[in-house]
């Protein structure tokens, strides 16, 4: 039986950099380059689930390392991100044909802004699941089952897609069909797992 919903991750499966962010937010730092993202990447992490401002948990990440930059322009890597326009496509042929589709994403406010407000992706889904919303995020299985009571849908029902091994686990543990998808695998890749699905007649 094909399933009746699709969640879409948003970083791997629906948009992919545009700029290399890693390489600028390395160079906000003089040295240990690699260790001061990581504690950047710590510090985002309550953010994602909309315990703390990011812009605020960045500037205290900037002023920690000394770092020269100010916070709007440490920010600007977060940006640094386009949509895939066959994937959109895609979106826009499921739901031609009757699927939901929604976007089930790990972000924190920020970045959800410039997605949700200024790139229109609320006009590409259904519905749109992002982390600092829900005050969850994946893959704990809590964040799975919040989406579930928001769509009225039995997990079965539901296909999620993700290029994260961790968030497949935690949506199949609560009984989502998941699949790993990762975009550099190419779209034709994406396609045949639609097809595996039973969705092919409706793309």
């Amino acid at each position: 039986m094909r399933p009746s919903a699709v969640l879409f991750d948003a970083d791997g499966v629906v948009q992919r950099p545009d700029r290399d962010w890693s390489a600028r937010l390395t160079s906000l730092v003089p040295t240990d380059g690699d260790a001061f993202v990581a504690d950047l990447m710590a510090a985002e992490k309550p953010a994602l689930v909309g315990k703390v401002d990011f812009r605020d948990a960045l500037g205290d990440v900037l002023r920690r390392w000394n770092s020269p930059v100010s916070v709007d322009e440490a920010l600007e890597p977060w940006s640094w991100f386009v949509a895939e326009p066959a994937v959109i496509a895609l979106v826009q042929s499921l739901r031609a044909a009757g699927i939901g589709c929604h976007l089930a994403t790990n972000q924190q406010g920020y970045r959800r802004a410039i997605m949700q407000d200024e790139r229109g992706y609320g006009a590409w889904f259904d519905q749109t699941f992002y982390s600092c919303d829900l005050g969850l995020a994946k893959p704990d299985p809590a964040y799975f089952r919040a989406i579930l009571g928001a769509l009225d849908l039995p997990a079965s029902s539901v296909l999620f897609i993700d290029d994260n091994v961790a968030n497949v686990e935690g949506a199949a543990s609560v009984g989502l069909r998941a699949e790993l998808y990762d975009l550099s695998a190419g779209v034709p890749a994406l396609i045949e797992l639609f097809r595996r699905h039973d969705l092919a007649d409706t793309l």
